[in-house]
This record gives C-alpha cells, sequence and structure tokens, in this order.
C-alpha cells in the first residue's frame, strides 16, 4: 500500500532528507585520489551519527556498509573497502539516514579530479535525466510517467537504462511501495498524490544496460566495464508539482 504522511511524518522525512543532503556535501571535499572507500564511510557514518541519526543501509538486508560506494563500471551496492580513488575515476555515493524512524535516501556520483569528456557525458546527461522524471511529478500523475520521461531523456542522450533496479516510496522504511521504474509508458502505474514520498533514482550506463552481480553478493557492475552514473533525490509529492527532501 501507498501510503500518504501525516503533517508530522513529512516533517520528520524533511529532517532525514537534510542529514543526507548535508552528508554528501560534507564528504564532496574528500572526494581525491588516493582515499579508500572504506575511509570514505567512516566519515559518512560518523557525520550522520553527529547529527543524531543513524546511517539507513548499515545492517539492511545484511549490506556491511554505512554507505554504498560505487567506482566507474560498479551500478549500485558496491561495498566500501580498501579501493582507492585514482584520478579520472567517477564514484556514486548512495547514502541514506534515518532521523527519528524516518529515512531519507540519495545517490550521487561524482568525478574524482578530471574525468574524460565521456565520463563528464555521462554525469552530466544522468543528472539531467533525474531532472526529467521529476518534473513530471505532480497529484494524480502515474509512477509510468517518471519512468518515461526518464527513459526518453536517456535513450536520446544514447544511455543505457538499467531495468533491474529501480525507484521506491520512502517512509519509516528506506523501500516502501511503490516501485519507481525508470521507463515506463505514460498515464499507466500506480496513481501518486500530495503527500506521498518517493526516491527517483535513474542509474544510466555509457554502453549496454545490461548488468550482473558480483560474487561479493552485491556489487552490481556493467557487463561491458563501461562506465554508470547513479543520481537519486527523494521527493515529497504535492498538489502542483515536488519538494526535493534531500537538497544538496
Amino acid at each position: 500500500m501507498i501510503t500518504i504522511k501525516t503533517s508530522r511524518e513529512i516533517e520528520l522525512l524533511r529532517q532525514a532528507g537534510k542529514i543526507v543532503g548535508d552528508t554528501h556535501h560534507f564528504l564532496e571535499p574528500y572526494l581525491k585520489p588516493g582515499i579508500t572507500t572504506k575511509e570514505l564511510d567512516l566519515l559518512a557514518e560518523d557525520y550522520i551519527r553527529k547529527q543524531n541519526a543513524t546511517p539507513s543501509f548499515k545492517g539492511l538486508y545484511g549490506f556491511p556498509g554505512s554507505v554504498c560506494i560505487s567506482v566507474n563500471e560498479e551500478v549500485v551496492h558496491g561495498i566500501p573497502g580498501n579501493r582507492k580513488l585514482k584520478e579520472g575515476d567517477i564514484v556514486s555515493i548512495d547514502i541514506g539516514a534515518c532521523y527519528k524512524g524516518y529515512h531519507g535516501d540519495s545517490a550521487w556520483s561524482y568525478p574524482v579530479g578530471k574525468v574524460n569528456s565521456e565520463k563528464a557525458y555521462l554525469l552530466e546527461h544522468t543528472e539531467k535525466a533525474l531532472m526529467e522524471g521529476l518534473m513530471v511529478i505532480h497529484d494524480g500523475c502515474r509512477v509510468g510517467d517518471i519512468g518515461y520521461a526518464v527513459s526518453k531523456y536517456a535513450e536520446a542522450h544514447n544511455l543505457g537504462v538499467v531495468k533491474e533496479l529501480v525507484g521506491h516510496g520512502v517512509g519509516s522504511s528506506v523501500h516502501e511501495e511503490p516501485d519507481v521504474p525508470n521507463y515506463g509508458k505514460p498515464h499507466t502505474g500506480p496513481i501518486l498524490k500530495a503527500g506521498m514520498v518517493i526516491a527517483v533514482e535513474p542509474m544510466l550506463n555509457l554502453g549496454t544496460a545490461n548488468v550482473f552481480i558480483l560474487d561479493d553478493d552485491w556489487t552490481i557492475v556493467t557487463a561491458d566495464d563501461k562506465p554508470s552514473a547513479h543520481f537519486e533525490h527523494t521527493v515529497l509529492v504535492t498538489e502542483d508539482g515536488y519538494e526535493i527532501l534531500t537538497k544538496r
């Protein structure tokens, strides 16, 4: 069931979303060659806890990290470890924070130093695909409208749309109904109403849309080893549009 949040719940979701956005902002200066993904994970966890929140992903379904950190060909769910970021990498950091029982969720992809033109293109247009998806949101729109807007933009820019992974509702659980795919048909799918909260999160690849999971049972990578980018905001559906809860 897709729930309409109360005013109290919305305020807590705003606070959780702000913590997530602030954590992204806090981490940005550390995204330099030589830092390990585990060091970034520890920095994120410490910052989140200092905001009187907890990392939403730590232990979720057994995930061992506090945040998901995915580099280059890794699409999502990268486990923090000893891998060092290098000049020219792109890194996706997916952060969740739980504040007084309610969650914020936002992923963002960043260049490490100077990246090549292909990676810069991927980052630019995956972020724009997210915004295309958000712009169709309002009371009475359908989930299919969002997916159609994302995929139309992505395909016009020759980017592969990962179909196995989707956005979702957000509330007292990190993942709630409905699923929010990054593809779809206009005027189809569940109807969104003011007061609902969802995460929209395009995962787009520079090459094929095909992906597979590594032996760690978490990290999902592109089938052709080409880079992937991931941009996500948690948003509140309003009468005439949307409110981004995870502003950076």
